[in-house]
């Protein structure tokens, strides 16, 4: 008797994107679900996606990159990829069975097939809540630790400044730089972002980047003796706003730009010269070279969550139909703390 068929509801890219990413470069199509079982000899899984992940970094990935990018382009008429929540649904890998949850690159669909599962991580933490492997648990958490702690090497007393401080990564950026012992300043989008630093992430202050006429008289205000660290995650003005306000020697953490990525022409920045008078060190930083520390972070976060050291706030969207819109909330200053797309709840 044939197997029953099964649909799988995805969103593709329908072209690729010029200027400012909208609803209509993205669509919601039904096809057939691959099949269920994996193939007998396949080392691939399929899985149950439970939650998705919207990170700035998608929109680079819409765009045609004649010079290859860290990363490889989306393609037209295929499924949008990106982090995940997963449940194995059928696996013919050793490290993986049926039930397992696992976190990390899959479609933007209800079910995917997965040929290199090694990719995954498998969830220890379970009894918390499961989104959180979309962040503070996931990739973006690792980003805040990695970036925070391996490039700068951050010190007692220090000065930091946070662009983009609400989001994923930069809110748990403050709260690890207030765990060790920093003072804290945090830029948002919205007076409802500026209270939140302060009020539940424990930021020393922060200010709305969008009702200040001067952005280096907002940072001379908020830290009168200069940023030792900058985490970059702006660029753009703000950008060119820190660099006069760091301090001799300085670290510059440059892990996003998500003012640039829709734009056609990348806006320049005037200040660099600062680099070279205040001897500042500014440093690219990329996740994917963290991940071997990923477990140890796992352990470590999730005790400062049980322990009540840390908070998150997380902005959910219910069904892969309302994906596309959570994608563009992160370039309009919508979103409130980590987005993400519940896909099917568990």
């Amino acid at each position: 008797m044939a197997a029953a068929t099964v649909s799988n509801k995805r969103v593709i890219l329908k072209r690729y994107v010029t200027g400012f990413l909208s609803a209509d470069d993205m669509e919601v199509v039904t096809v057939e679900a691959p099949p269920l079982d994996v193939p007998t000899g396949s080392k691939g899984v399929v899985v149950k996606n439970l939650y998705v992940s919207c990170d700035p970094y998608m929109r680079n990935r819409m765009t045609r990159h004649e010079l290859p990018s860290y990363i490889l382009d989306f393609v037209p008429g295929e499924v949008l990829e990106n982090f995940g929540v997963m449940k194995v649904i059928s696996s013919g890998h050793l490290d993986f069975k049926a039930g397992d949850l696992v976190w990390g690159m899959t479609g933007w669909e209800e079910y995917t097939v997965i040929n290199n599962p090694e990719s995954l991580f498998k969830i220890n933490h379970p009894e918390l809540p499961l989104s959180y492997y979309t962040g503070i648990l996931g990739m973006p958490g690792l980003t805040a630790y990695a970036g925070f702690f391996d490039v700068p090497k951050p010190k007692k007393g220090e000065y930091v400044f946070i662009s983009g401080a609400s989001g994923a990564v930069g809110q748990v950026v403050g709260q690890l730089a207030k765990i060790t012992g920093c003072y804290v300043v945090g830029s948002a989008g919205s007076d409802e972002k500026v209270n939140l630093l302060k009020s539940k992430f424990g930021f020393d202050d922060a200010f709305n980047y969008k009702k200040e006429q001067n952005l280096e008289a907002a940072l001379r205000r908020c830290i009168p003796g200069g940023i030792d660290i900058y985490y970059e995650n702006v660029g753009g003005k703000m950008l060119d706003a820190v660099l006069p306000n760091m301090r001799l020697g300085g670290r510059i953490v440059a892990c996003g730009m998500i003012s640039q990525y829709n734009l056609e022409q990348p806006e320049g920045v005037r200040n660099l010269y600062y680099i070279v008078t205040k001897r500042l060190r500014m440093e690219g930083f990329h996740v994917f070279d963290h991940y071997g520390t990923y477990y140890r972070f796992e352990e470590e976060m999730a005790g400062y969550l049980k322990e009540e050291k840390v908070s998150y706030v997380e902005d959910v969207v219910e069904g892969l139909d309302a994906a596309p819109a959570a994608l563009i909330r992160l370039f309009t200053s919508r979103s409130v703390g980590k987005q993400l797309v519940a896909v099917a709840r568990e």
